[in-house]
């Protein structure tokens, strides 16, 4: 119920009822609009200021969560890190020093991934965690780059692996004939009284005497270089390219059993013991060149041989009496 108000009137002498205009009805409504409004605003930014609006709070605990996964994003990036570490540290320092290579250059392993408008496009969307995010991703690229530099590198020891194994094959690594009993030996590499000519000379192989048509055997794998005949000198001969800077000769011989350009395995027949030019009895004479170098073939005799039995046959080799041939 609405209040009356009276005012006195001096010209009546009398309390005349007051009468509110609208326009005083109507200023008052909109002073109470007005202050209300204030209030209200008041009201809302103290509240804002204290309190989280719902969506707020599913933004802050958006926000927890993803610092959260970052966090955990960091570990892990860390942790592959070690990983990639540990991994290089073993390519370097095992398996290259294995396969006789040398260990990737740090600088290679730690190369760029990109300029300086790497990432420009994160820039230009002006985040917030811009610093962030930018930070995590130059981890991830350079951690991308070091695991293609290990890839390339694991690729390149796997080839050396196969090409040791290639290379052990290859090696002329027994004796070109059986000598069960150790006692075919002739004469041995070095200085050598020669059996024609009768001076000192330099003996480049090793000889070893046995009965025409005895086999002879590769002594490792390769191919046949040469299958040919000479008057005089090595006679009827065969010489094979076992790779690596191995060549391997057979001189002497009866008769061949392979021809030029054919593969051969350590332990095929090749042809058998002969007795054909410069020659003054049925032997082989074996020759080990490598790099282009006449070396003691005895010094490649540790594939069939105990230590025992090597050190027998290099005491026979090294007495310096008359070659064969």
């Amino acid at each position: 119920m609405s209040r009356i108000k009276y005012y006195y009137d001096p010209k009546s002498c009398k309390y005349e009822r007051y009468k509110r205009s609208k326009w005083d009805t109507l200023l008052n409504g909109l002073g109470f609009l007005s202050l209300s409004s204030v209030l209200a605003i008041v009201f809302i930014i103290v509240f804002n200021f204290y309190f989280d609006s719902p969506k707020e709070l599913l933004l802050k605990r958006e926000n927890s969560e993803l610092k959260f996964y970052y966090q955990l994003m960091e570990e892990e990036v860390g942790k592959m890190n070690d990983m990639l570490t540990d991994l290089q540290q073993r390519d370097d320092n095992l398996y290259r020093i294995i396969f006789e290579s040398e260990p990737i250059a740090p600088e290679i392993r730690q190369a760029g991934v990109g300029g300086s408008d790497k990432y420009k496009e994160i820039r230009e969307k002006g985040l917030n965690q811009e610093k962030m995010i930018i930070s995590l991703n130059a981890k991830i690229d350079a951690l991308k780059r070091q695991m293609y530099v290990q890839s390339v590198s694991y690729d390149e020891v796997s080839e050396l692996a196969l090409r040791k194994e290639e290379y052990w094959a290859s090696v002329p690594a027994i004796q070109p004939i059986l000598n069960e009993d150790l006692n075919l030996l002739a004469s041995g590499f070095g200085m050598r009284v020669h059996p024609i000519l009768k001076v000192r000379k330099l003996h480049t192989g090793v000889d070893f005497a046995a009965p025409k048509g005895t086999p002879i055997y590769a002594t490792g794998d390769g191919i046949v270089k040469t299958a040919k005949t000479i008057f005089g000198g090595y006679g009827k001969y065969v010489e094979i390219d076992h790779g690596f800077g191995f060549v391997t000769r057979y001189a002497h011989m009866n008769d061949f059993k392979v021809r030029a350009g054919q593969k051969v395995k350590r332990g095929d027949q090749i042809g058998t013991v002969g007795n054909t030019g410069s020659s003054t009895a049925p032997h082989v004479h074996y020759e080990v060149i490598k790099d282009d170098r006449f070396v003691n073939p005895v010094q490649y005799f540790f594939k069939d041989l105990t230590p025992e039995e090597y050190d027998k046959i290099l005491e026979l080799a090294s007495k310096e009496n008359q070659s064969l041939s």
